[in-house]
């Protein structure tokens, strides 16, 4: 189903945990809307020539999060991209006021139970990531969340929640949901 939305010049963000489907909803919405995608753990990677985990376990989490500011830099001034960001993106200010001036920001939430169940079935969800706490995955991702949602929610012009829905419902959602909003995207 193609939509009858121009690419703006305003970029559209997806926030929220990992295991939340933001990467492959990012590419079906960047196609829906006629717009380029990125990903910015994937242009992080790049860019740093190492994994996400090696930058923390090497480096730390304030050097994988200067990484991250950067990286957020660089993809928000170029106009009318979906991007998805990393689950973390939310914790620096910078990177806040970034995505809110970019255009509209999209959180794809889900019960930690349902990204602990989604991670665990996909190979790469759990070793490409590091542990951000001691607590196993369920623990780790009710306590990122407890901690993260305030950002997410404030952020937010928009939440879907992904828990039952295809990546290709997900799509719909946000995109009948912005529309809802404001009558365009971006």
């Amino acid at each position: 189903m193609t939509q009858d939305i121009a690419p703006a010049p305003s970029g559209l963000s997806l926030i929220g945990l990992r295991g939340t489907g933001k990467s492959t909803v990012g590419r079906l919405l960047a196609a829906r809307l006629g717009r380029d995608f990125a990903d910015a753990d994937a242009v992080l990677e790049a860019r740093a020539g190492r994994t996400i985990r090696a930058i923390f376990s090497d480096d730390g989490e304030p050097a994988f999060r200067d990484w991250e500011e950067r990286v957020v830099t660089e993809l928000t001034a170029r106009p009318g991209l979906v991007l998805a960001t990393g689950g973390g993106v939310v914790l620096r200010e910078s990177n806040r006021a970034r995505l809110r001036a970019y255009g509209p920001v999209v959180w794809l939430a889900a019960p930690p139970a349902v990204l602990a169940t989604r991670l665990a079935a996909d190979s790469r969800g759990l070793a490409d990531r590091p542990a951000l706490t001691a607590a196993g995955t369920l623990g780790e991702l009710a306590a990122v969340l407890s901690a993260r949602e305030p950002l997410y929610r404030d952020l937010a012009d928009l939440v879907v929640d992904t828990s039952d829905r295809t990546p290709e419902e997900v799509v719909d959602a946000v995109v009948a949901g912005l529309l809802d909003r404001g009558g365009r995207l971006g």
